[in-house]
């Protein structure tokens, strides 16, 4: 899938690289904190931050739960190493641990729901948020436009920030991006782009368990909004009409996080933020 037509990808990271530089001398602020958790689209914000304010000016957080695999914590430090830019681990199990003791009301005993891996979300974005209070530090959002369509986010928890750097860029896109960046040398851990994406809040999670593969998620959406095709013209086109009306539910059931979402870094004609919210 093509970023949009006519727009290369060189062209596309260099517009959200001097977008970021911009908003942030018109916040008066040098400083950007950002999660680390080892997987794609934090290697690419944290891989655009660098190059828009300085390694010296980036910082990372890693935040291990008892369900973060070994490699996403080495996959962190060695993008970070490869960033040259700071880091912080912050484990999370304890605190997690501890608020589960604090709601054990609240939860069935070994039944496992979303709000279990909400709470993990949201004990990351309050870190990230104390951070940048204390070292006054724009919080970068990581969310690209695929989750937020789907509602793959939690309010208050991942979905926090200043800004959203790739939230105009559907998955496929990402990665494409990614590679872009590791076209001259090894940036981003060819095993963060090669492994299966997963937000690891909960054991053995894949983002295929609450979500169509990208490869059929991505043009699907992208026919939906950037063309503004209707359903049955999709379909038409020889989408699955199971997977279309799962795709319009989840795009529905979803919208109103996108209400309240942080200011948009723009690369295409079609963002999925407001104009007020578009950098």
């Amino acid at each position: 899938m093509i970023l949009e037509e006519n727009i290369p990808v060189e062209q596309a990271y260099g517009t959200i690289v001097s977008k970021m530089r911009n908003y942030f001398a018109s916040c008066g602020k040098s400083r950007a904190v950002l999660g680390l958790s080892g997987g794609i689209d934090s290697a690419l914000v944290a891989a655009i931050a660098r190059d828009a304010l300085g390694a010296s000016n980036v910082h990372g957080v890693l935040m291990p739960s008892q369900f973060s695999s070994l490699h996403s914590i080495s996959d962190s430090v060695d993008l970070a190493d490869n960033l040259c830019i700071g880091y912080d681990v912050i484990p999370i199990e304890k605190i997690y641990k501890r608020m589960m003791i604090e709601m054990r009301d609240w939860f069935e005993s070994g039944h496992w729901t979303v709000a279990q891996e909400n709470l993990q979300a949201r004990i990351r974005g309050a870190i990230l948020m104390t951070y940048s209070n204390r070292n006054d530090a724009l919080l970068l959002n990581t969310s690209n436009k695929s989750e937020l369509f789907a509602g793959y986010g939690t309010l208050y928890g991942d979905m926090c920030g200043a800004m959203m750097v790739i939230a105009d860029l559907y998955k496929v896109q990402v990665y494409e991006m990614a590679r872009y960046i590791n076209r001259g040398r090894t940036v981003i851990p060819t095993s963060i782009i090669d492994k299966a994406p997963s937000a690891e809040l909960r054991p053995d999670q894949k983002d295929t368990d609450s979500l169509p593969p990208y490869e059929e998620l991505d043009p699907i959406l992208h026919a939906l909004h950037e063309e503004d095709l209707a359903a049955d013209e999709v379909i038409a086109r020889g989408a699955d009409r199971t997977l279309v009306e799962r795709i319009l539910k989840l795009k529905k059931s979803s919208s109103f996080k996108v209400m309240q979402i942080p200011p948009v870094i723009t690369v295409g004609k079609k963002p999925i933020a407001p104009d007020f919210k578009c950098i």
